[in-house]
Parts: structure tokens; C-alpha cells; sequence
């Protein structure tokens, strides 16, 4: 696996990763225990089953079975290669690796990597020519209007493409780019009269990057007078924007230290608001919010505060947005920053400080902004349209789980339209009470995934399987139990993948190796036995075995063993006495069969 990778390097850089800071980076992970958990990147759930153990350095889903180290991990999670996941662990480590032994294995298409390179080739060109060339001028002057700093203009990497039809072409070319692959990547236009002419020429460049920063896509603002407004990169296999957050990859740490996201609409905003310190911002790539958005900021954060443009277009975004945040199980809030406004033009008007304070501090619970949006669409001056509004607001009361809140927003709604509080409670709890079944049965399916789960037992296991269980999680914790259990009984386990685990583990020892989950699970190519082996890591174990308790689980698979060669050998007698035609034999033998059954279901 390791090639040409001296083993004390790769060893190296997985100690020098702390798996709970790597994961941490993609899942919000919770301490329980000794352990941390969060929900599964790899399958879709809405309870915690991921588990990661900081003192064994590896993971395990107990819903989908994945489970493995610090290294495969980022393999399964970015689809890297093992050598692209070493190269990428080194680099967060400071830790140098030959480029040589790099450039024999890529997860992505030769063509892929030619136009991420093209892409940072342009990154850094378009920023240069911004910040210290003639010909964006323009451009500079355009982003300092914005009130944007050198310094964020810099972090962002953000540019200018020169209004030249070639320059870009031209620059490309002669680092070796074809441009068949960079018309096909969107960086070249190709004309009616077959002329190839840039496709941002003109244009002020805000580089999308993907979460590992890496950038993918341009978007292009005119500051003319052509159109479009934006245009942004076509979409391909790099480039999903139902996918992508913009700026996710730099706000990220901050979302995670806070517990919080702030979800914008446009590229500016979140520049405006990350320079007013607002560092967990992040938005939508121009479109409406997806469930596969929503589903990646929930790994992350429970909390997501909408803030969209104050107009008609951005109360209906947000609040299709926070249905959508909603069903992907985050709590929802939604900031106000008051007609007339948009995000980015608060904080020019009245700073960073009153946008912190007035707007995200102060945003809606999720409640009070429905309260607000749907009442627009009733006339509530007229008594018809006032009892249609307050029904539909008591359904939404009755969906709250917290019975505090569900009185204050009661509370709320009588002393607006001077009810009776215990009259309108009276009615959310008749609305609880309808909707309870239906509930329930969600909340069946709720949990369910219909995929074939790993090692899911839906019964108890037989004594002598949780003796080898346990047996082998002892063995992966310490070789001198592991040499004990090999001397005694060697590979005889009775289930086919303990005997298999066994055999690796005899042979990792004999290299000398020190009890190492961690390292024992990447030196396995097969991933059902880094499931498995993850899987049994997690079995808890408290203090220290004794020689009796091994020589118990040693005696209880050793009498299994036995049990199982008798059974064949009755089996096998049974056989030869119907073949000679001896039925009372036979049927004495059968007798000895369901005695000796009977002894091993005692086994359960």
C-alpha cells in the first residue's frame, strides 16, 4: 500500500492528525463518554451513529459500518486515493513528502486536474493583475467602492479579468493548456464564427472554492454595462452548485466553534460580513438552498441563521430556505435587516458592529418570521381572514415539542388579537393529539435506512460469538493476550472472520509492532475487515483482564468447537446408517443430534 512511502513517514503523519480534529472538520462531533459522536457523513440519518474514539484513533458508523483511521477516512470522504490522502494529511502537518511518489495514483481524471490547475494558474493572475497591475485598475476601484480592505481582497482571492478577447487564451496556452478542454471547462467562449474569445473578460472574478479550498469555478460581476450581471462557471462533475457553499471552506473552524452558520445570499455579503468579523458566513451559490446543503450544514452545526435580502424575493428564499433547514433537523433563525437593505448594504451604512449586534444577535426564531411571512397573505382587519391566520399559526404552534415555547407563542398570538391564552391552547393540544399518529409512524420510518447495514444483529449472539468478540478486542488492545490466545488455541475461532482477524493480527505482532488499532486497520486492503475490526475496537473495555476470564472465553469457543465436530460427526454417522439401510440406527443417532442441539442452544 505504502510504495515507496518509508512506513515511520506514514506512521508519522497519522499520529501528527488527530482524528477527532480531521473529523471534526466534516462532522460535528459531541463528547459522550470517552468517546465523541455525530451524525454519519457516508449515509443519511437523523440520530448520532457515528463514532469516533480519540484514544484508539479510529471511527465507526454503527448504522452504515464504516470504520478505519485518520487516513481512511479522508479516503472515503473525498474520494482520494491513499497516496492523495497522505499528501493531504502531510501538508496540515507541515510534514514533506516526495513529490515522486505522489504523481503515480489520482482519484480524479488526468482532465480534472488540467483544469484545477488551469483554474489556480488564473486565481492567481486575476488577483495579481487587481492588486498591482495597470490593467485591473478598474476592477480595484470597484471593490474598494464596496469598502473592502487589500487584506480581503487578498484573502479571498479576489480578481480582475483584463477586457482583452485572447488574454486568457493566450496566458493558458502558453502554460501548456489546450483550449478544446478550457472552452469545455468554461474558462473560453466558443463563438458562432468559431472564434474562442475569454468567457470573464471584463469582469471582476470571486474564485469559488470547494471545501478543501481548491478552486473550482469562477463567478464574474460585470461592472460595465454588459450583461449578464454574473456569470458563473458551467457545471460539471468539479462544479455542483446544489452542493457547494460559497466560502465554506474558510468558514468552516468558525461554524464549528460557534455552533452557528450564517446563510447569505450572495458572494458579497458574506465577503462584507466575514471582514465585519462575521466569520461563520457562508451562501448559496445563486440558487435556492438544497436538501443537500441543508444535509451537509447540519453534520456540522445545529443553529443556521438566514439572512437574505429584505425585498419580497428574499423573504420567500429564506423562508423556503428554513423548511428546507428545518427538515434537515437544524434549528432555525432568521435575521431582519429591514426593508430597503440587504445584508451587504447595512454593514456599509451603519458598520460591523450594529450588524453583529442588531442584526444576526437579534434574528427571529424561526416562529416568530413565520408569524410574520404568512401574514401577508391574510387580511387580518377582516374577521374571515383573522381566524384563517390564527388556525394556521396553532397547527404550526402545535408542531413545537417545547411546551414552554408553545405557550409563549400562544401567549403571543391571544395578547395580539385579545383571545383567551387557555382557549387557544385547548386547540393546539386538539391539533397534537390528530397529528400524534401520524407522527408516530413517521417517526418509525424516521430512523429506518433501507440500506444493508454491516454487522447489525437483530437477535442476541450465541455465548461463544460474543466470547470471540471479545476475545479479539482484548487481543487488538494488548500482544501479550494475542500471543496467550494464539498458543492456545491459535485461528480455531468458530466464526470464519475471526479466524481471518486472528491470522492478521498474529502476523502484525510478529513484525514487532506495538498494539496499535490504528495501524493495524490500515495495513488491511479488504474494507469489510476494516468495518468489522472498527467495529469490535468499539466494544468498551474496563481495566485489565485476568488469565481466568481468557482461559473462560478460550474454554467456551473451545467446547463450541467441540460441539461443532461432534455435530458433524453424528451427521456424517447419520448419513452412512441411512446409506446401509439401517433405520433404527438412524433414528438413534437423530436422537443424539437433538440432545446435542438442545446443549448448544444452552450457548445463546
Amino acid at each position: 500500500m505504502s510504495n515507496q512511502i518509508p512506513e515511520e513517514t506514514i506512521e508519522s503523519i497519522r499520529k501528527s492528525n488527530d482524528i477527532v480534529d480531521v473529523v471534526g472538520e466534516y462532522v460535528q462531533l459531541k463528547k459522550q463518554g470517552k468517546n465523541f459522536f455525530g451524525l454519519c457523513p457516508f449515509h443519511g440519518e437523523n440520530t448520532p451513529s457515528f463514532s469516533v474514539t480519540q484514544e484508539k484513533q479510529i471511527f465507526h458508523c454503527f448504522g452504515c459500518g464504516k470504520g478505519g483511521n485518520v487516513i481512511t477516512f479522508m479516503m472515503e470522504m473525498e474520494g482520494f486515493s491513499f497516496f492523495e490522502a497522505l499528501k493531504y494529511l502531510a501538508a496540515k502537518t507541515g510534514i514533506s513528502l516526495p513529490e515522486s511518489t505522489m504523481q503515480q495514483e489520482n482519484s480524479i481524471s488526468k482532465e480534472n486536474q488540467d483544469i484545477l490547475s488551469a483554474y489556480e494558474w488564473l486565481t492567481k493572475l486575476y488577483n495579481h493583475l487587481l492588486r498591482h497591475a495597470k490593467d485591473g485598475k478598474e476592477g480595484y476601484a470597484y471593490f474598494k467602492g464596496r469598502g473592502l480592505t487589500d487584506e480581503t481582497i487578498d484573502q479571498f482571492k479576489l480578481g480582475f479579468a483584463p477586457n482583452v478577447n485572447d488574454f486568457t487564451k493566450t496566458f493558458l496556452e502558453k502554460k501548456g493548456f489546450h483550449s478544446s478542454m478550457l472552452v469545455k471547462a468554461g474558462l473560453l467562449s466558443l463563438n458562432d464564427d468559431h472564434s474562442i474569445t475569454d468567457s470573464f473578460r471584463g469582469r471582476v472574478i470571486y474564485p469559488i472554492r470547494n471545501h478543501i479550498g481548491k478552486t473550482i469555478a469562477f463567478a464574474g460581476r460585470t461592472i460595465t454595462e454588459q450583461g449578464p450581471k454574473y456569470l458563473n462557471s458551467s457545471e460539471s462533475e468539479l462544479f455542483q452548485k446544489g452542493r457547494l457553499l460559497y466560502n465554506f471552506d474558510l468558514a468552516k473552524k468558525h461554524i464549528r466553534k460557534q455552533n452557528e452558520a450564517v446563510l447569505f445570499e450572495g458572494y458579497m455579503d458574506v465577503i462584507s460580513a466575514y471582514q465585519a468579523g462575521v466569520r461563520n458566513s457562508i451562501a448559496t451559490m445563486g440558487t435556492a438552498l438544497t436538501e443537500s446543503q441543508a444535509k451537509l450544514l447540519r453534520r456540522y452545526v445545529d443553529t443556521v441563521v438566514i439572512c437574505f435580502d429584505a425585498d419580497q424575493a428574499g423573504l420567500d428564499g429564506a423562508y423556503k430556505a428554513a423548511a428546507i433547514l428545518q427538515n434537515a433537523g437544524c434549528l432555525v433563525k432568521v435575521a431582519n435587516v429591514g426593508e430597503g437593505l440587504d445584508p451587504d448594504g447595512y454593514i456599509q451604512e451603519y458598520g460591523a458592529e450594529a450588524f453583529q449586534k442588531h442584526i444576526i444577535d437579534a434574528s427571529d426564531t424561526y416562529m416568530s418570521f413565520f408569524m410574520r411571512y404568512i401574514k401577508k397573505d391574510y387580511n387580518v382587519q377582516v374577521e374571515g381572514d383573522r381566524f384563517q391566520y390564527i388556525e394556521v399559526v396553532l397547527k404550526r404552534i402545535a408542531l413545537i415539542e417545547s411546551p414552554v415555547e408553545r405557550e409563549y407563542y400562544v401567549q403571543e398570538l391571544a395578547k395580539e388579537y385579545d383571545l383567551s391564552a387557555d382557549t387557544l391552547l385547548q386547540e393546539v393540544q386538539a391539533y397534537r393529539q390528530q397529528s400524534v399518529k401520524v407522527k408516530d409512524n413517521r417517526e418509525k420510518d424516521r430512523y429506518t435506512n433501507k440500506t444493508n447495514h454491516f454487522i447489525k444483529p437483530k437477535r442476541l449472539l450465541p455465548a461463544f460469538h460474543n466470547a470471540e468478540r471479545q476475545l479479539i478486542a482484548y487481543m487488538l488492545q494488548d500482544a501479550s493476550i494475542a500471543d496467550k490466545v494464539q498458543r492456545e488455541i491459535g485461528v480455531d475461532f468458530n466464526i470464519e472472520m475471526h479466524k481471518v482477524i486472528a491470522t492478521y493480527l498474529y502476523a502484525f505482532y510478529e513484525e514487532g509492532k506495538d498494539a496499535d488499532v490504528s495501524l493495524f486497520i490500515e495495513r488491511l486492503t479488504d474494507e469489510t475487515h476494516r468495518k468489522y475490526i472498527s467495529e469490535i475496537a468499539m466494544i468498551p473495555i474496563y481495566g485489565e483482564i485476568t488469565d481466568k476470564e481468557i482461559n473462560d472465553y478460550i474454554r467456551i469457543i473451545r467446547s463450541e468447537n467441540k460441539d461443532l465436530a461432534s455435530m458433524r460427526h453424528l451427521k456424517q454417522q447419520q448419513k452412512l446408517a441411512e446409506q446401509q439401510d439401517d433405520p433404527m440406527k438412524a433414528a438413534e443417532i437423530a436422537m443424539q443430534i437433538i440432545l446435542l442441539k438442545k446443549q448448544m442452544k444452552e450457548h445463546y
